[in-house]
């Protein structure tokens, strides 16, 4: 039986048979306040190549089905409805007539159409969430992204509410929206969002063109939402996609609706992008913070064209759309007029691909361009290697070929297959014509291929200190134990930084940059022979290419001692990224790591970098330390986490970002003393905001060490009486150390299924806590008992989170890897749940070799 699932074969059989031209919907919402099931019609008109007689099947999730009418004969629900399919037999040859009666459910998982009910003013609030199957769970729909047709939705809904959709939105009769039919788009990128939301609106205009602007979010939200800097970098985006795809806009309006407990950070519904509403920010954030939120907005702008417009024909291409979008949204922060942010690719450098870095060194790594079989493994596909490799290497792309020549080949793509689908051979093939490189061999090594190159300068000098010789060897490790396919050596195009100390300003400056291909295991660089050894030598200098770097011993002594004085923030984030990778790889001890850190930290301008050192740091001593010496070395961090709080600058980004990490730390009597009392107000700190969210930071530590239980959770859950509060008591809830609290939280999560996502999620991050490994043990085998029944039972999401979040990934010992061996040898799951049970187990298999690193350099 396929349950949910679809196969490529399937899609691919389909879509040679079938092309669709249209759907009609309507929906009756009007019982959405309340919640339950919803009627759902849907009328499809699609064409068959085939002879009379052929069959076929149309997708849709559904608790009921009341009619099915085929060409004008009725088909009996009982015998064609079953799974997630309703069979279609004796098709016609020409042109076909279905039309679909269904009762559908609303939703608390974040998947198909959500229901929330806000605790502010007790309204109910909808989204649709589609990527990558629940169209079908709305509509019936043939749900692959190649079967592309026009949309036309009509949906009632209670009086006074807001109806958006992907198209412009109609003035209702008599509460019924009846919207006009989109262009040709695919299911997945669909959209509806409806209640009584509050908006904003604006238009862009240039040159005759004339796109009007929307932002909604929740009212309890509105006081929150800063429209106009949402609105300036959207204009920003409009203008330089524009110019650089040379398309303009393809569709007749743009909305962003910032909606709850949603799942991903935003998705690129055509023209109705729905975005998480944590990034309507309640509190004082950090830039980095502001950052971020800009990149998600450009990047669902850039998924317009590169998704929307045009689509991959299957979910082998996923990354390309998602590689493709995440590239030119940093490169857009980088480079557009006005922007806030020139320095993204060093928040790049720092953050997205370290995550790829991560994955790609996983038993489940892949080729950028993967093998997805079917749904069930695209919907574990979103990770680290179709997002921040594949930008990675549309970057290096974007070095082989040539900016100009790039974006020729990108515009010319757009204009040769809009409204349509493609595969990478399309885009490969536009980019040939422009550029005049042959791409395949570069495509078969870099696309096609797992695993990731190290890059390491091997460099000799005479008793003056001259270069003699200087070269960049290239390694392709093995790849991880599981993984499928065999090391590759890649052709890269990267530049070499030659850096000096400054004697007037004290900074390390780019005296050089070469420029130069790399390919094969060792390249000669001559232009550095017969020169005088700098201070530092900085392979892949600007990141122009993806492999992992070292540095050769004498310029490692000297960035360990001046990491903070490079001038420019991007060399600082490589040369930082270095050295966590050195320690995720039991290359450089925990303890080292952790000085390093605290010897340049405090030089670090950078905000982003300066709170992923934060993170790192944590992480490592948390999970790579000796456990013999990690409770000194979290000391020491505190103590540091501290004074970095005192001395920062008053109000600053930087004093916030030490508070954060002081409290995620605070261990001793007195500093969990000077969280209660920044909570009281009977301490301050000059600048430090005590607001909404730093108290629930705080609040959360002080029930994590057992200073806080349930009378002063509710109290601060008073305070904060909204569905962000309700959230964060939550997680305060599961942290606290004892037995009772563990047991209630797993209860919630495991033994029933009512929370919804955002609450499920919050539980989970508040129950596993660091510091209780021996209070979490016993919950080690209680995670195998029952994760496969979970995973089979629950909703993809909500299966994940518990499949990722309750994994004993605390537990870092021999007997974990044991326990995971046994359960994947004898529980035969599914191929995606083996998956994502590898990973973890791989995590505690780093951990382990870098505790035993660690333990060796104290010795």
């Amino acid at each position: 039986m396929p349950g949910t699932n679809l196969t490529r074969e399937e899609a691919q059989q389909r879509a040679k048979l079938l092309a669709v031209d249209s759907y009609e919907i309507e929906l009756d919402l009007s019982g959405a306040q309340e919640g339950g099931t919803y009627r759902s019609v849907t009328t499809v008109r699609f064409d068959v190549t085939a002879d009379n007689g052929a069959e076929s099947f149309i997708d849709l999730v559904a608790p009921t089905v009341h009619e099915v009418t085929l060409n004008g004969d009725s088909l009996d629900p009982a015998d064609v409805f079953a799974d997630s399919r309703i069979a279609l037999p004796g098709l016609l040859k020409g042109r076909n007539i279905l039309r679909v009666v269904a009762d559908c459910a609303y939703t608390n998982t974040g998947e198909g159409l959500h229901r929330f009910v806000d605790p502010v003013d007790d309204q109910a609030y909808l989204y649709t969430q589609f990527e990558v199957p629940d169209a079908r769970r709305v509509f019936a729909s043939f749900e692959q992204p190649d079967l592309k047709a026009t949309f036309q939705f009509t949906v009632k809904a209670p009086e006074g509410w807001t109806v958006i959709s992907n198209s412009p939105t109609p003035e209702p009769q008599d509460s019924v929206w009846v919207f006009e039919p989109t262009p040709r788009i695919s299911t997945y990128i669909t959209a509806l969002i409806v209640g009584p939301y509050h908006s904003v609106h604006s238009v862009y205009e240039k040159d005759g063109q004339s796109v009007p602007l929307g932002i909604y979010c929740r009212p309890s939200l509105a006081e929150y939402l800063d429209s106009d800097a949402i609105f300036e970098v959207t204009r920003q985006g409009f203008e330089w996609f524009q110019e650089k795809f040379d398309y303009a806009y393809p569709f007749k309006k743009y909305d962003q609706l910032f909606v709850p407990e949603f799942n991903a950070g935003a998705m690129e519904n055509a023209g109705a992008v729905t975005i998480r509403d944590q990034y309507v920010f309640r509190s004082k954030v950090t830039d980095a913070a502001y950052e971020v939120r800009a990149e998600t907005i450009l990047h669902e702008l850039a998924h317009m064209w590169f998704g929307d417009l045009v689509t991959m024909e299957w979910w082998n291409d996923l990354w390309l759309n998602e590689s493709f979008a995440t590239y030119t949204s940093i490169a857009c922060q980088a480079a557009a007029p006005g922007s806030r942010w020139p320095h993204s690719w060093t928040t790049f450098a720092n953050s997205m691909k370290t995550w790829a870095y991560r994955q790609d060194q996983l038993p489940s790594t892949h080729p950028i361009m993967a093998d997805i079989r079917d749904l069930d493994d695209v919907l574990v596909n979103f990770d680290g290697i179709t997002y921040a490799k594949g930008a990675s290497v549309l970057k290096q792309l974007v070095a082989y070929v040539g900016e100009d020549e790039f974006f020729r080949g990108v515009q010319a793509y757009f204009k040769a297959h809009a409204y349509g689908n493609t595969r990478l051979s399309d885009l490969l093939g536009a980019l040939e014509e422009t550029s005049g490189r042959d791409l395949k061999t570069w495509s078969g090594k870099w696309l096609e291929t797992a695993g990731i190159n190290v890059l390491r300068p091997e460099i000799e000098t005479d008793a003056n200190g001259v270069v003699t010789s200087f070269a960049i060897r290239q390694e392709a490790p093995a790849l991880p134990a599981g993984a499928k396919g065999e090391p590759t050596l890649r052709p890269h195009r990267i530049a070499v930084g030659v850096y000096e100390l400054d004697d007037d300003s004290g900074k390390l400056l780019r005296d050089e940059r070469i420029e130069l291909d790399v390919d094969g295991e060792l390249t000669a660089v001559p232009q550095l022979v017969g020169k005088r050894r700098p201070a530092v030598i900085l392979l892949n200098d600007d990141d122009l290419s993806y492999a992992k770097v070292r540095l050769d011993e004498q310029s490692l002594a000297f960035v360990t001692e001046h990491l903070g004085d490079f001038e420019s923030s991007l060399p600082r984030a490589l040369c930082w990224a270095s050295a966590w990778d050195m320690t995720r790889d039991a290359e450089l001890a925990t303890r080292d790591y952790l000085s390093l850190v605290l010897s340049g930290i405090g030089k670090e301008s950078d905000i982003g970098v300066v709170q992923s050192l934060q993170r790192q740091v944590k992480l490592a001593i948390d999970l790579y330390a000796d456990p013999a010496a990690r409770e000194a070395l979290l000391a020491r961090w505190t103590d540091a986490t501290l004074a970095h709080l005192r001395s920062a600058a008053p109000g600053s980004d930087h004093q916030l970002a030490w508070a954060r990490a002081f409290a995620a730390t605070a261990r001793t009597p007195e500093q969990l003393d000077l969280l209660d009392a920044l909570l009281d107000g009977s301490q301050t700190i000059e600048g430090l905001v005590v607001d909404t969210e730093l108290r629930w930071t705080f609040v959360q530590r002080l029930a994590a060490v057992g200073r806080f239980d349930e009378t002063e959770i509710a109290g601060e859950y008073d305070r904060d009486r909204t569905a962000a509060g309700e959230r964060h008591a939550a997680t305060a809830r599961a942290a606290r150390p004892t037995p009772e609290a563990k047991a209630e939280a797993w209860a919630s999560v495991v033994d029933s299924d009512k929370l919804p996502n955002a609450v499920q999620e919050a539980v989970i991050g508040g129950f596993v806590q660091t510091d209780q490994r021996e209070l979490l043990a016993p919950y080690a085998d209680r995670y195998f008992e029952v994760v496969k029944d979970i995973w089979e039972s629950r909703s993809h999401e909500m299966a994940q989170q518990i499949a990722v979040g309750l994994y004993p990934t605390v537990q870092v010992s021999q007997e974990t890897l044991d326990r995971t061996d046994a359960w994947l040898d004898s529980a035969e799951p599914n191929a995606a749940l083996r998956r994502l049970v590898s990973e973890s187990r791989a995590g505690v298999e780093r951990a382990l070799r870098a505790q035993r690193a660690d333990a060796a350099a104290g010795q």
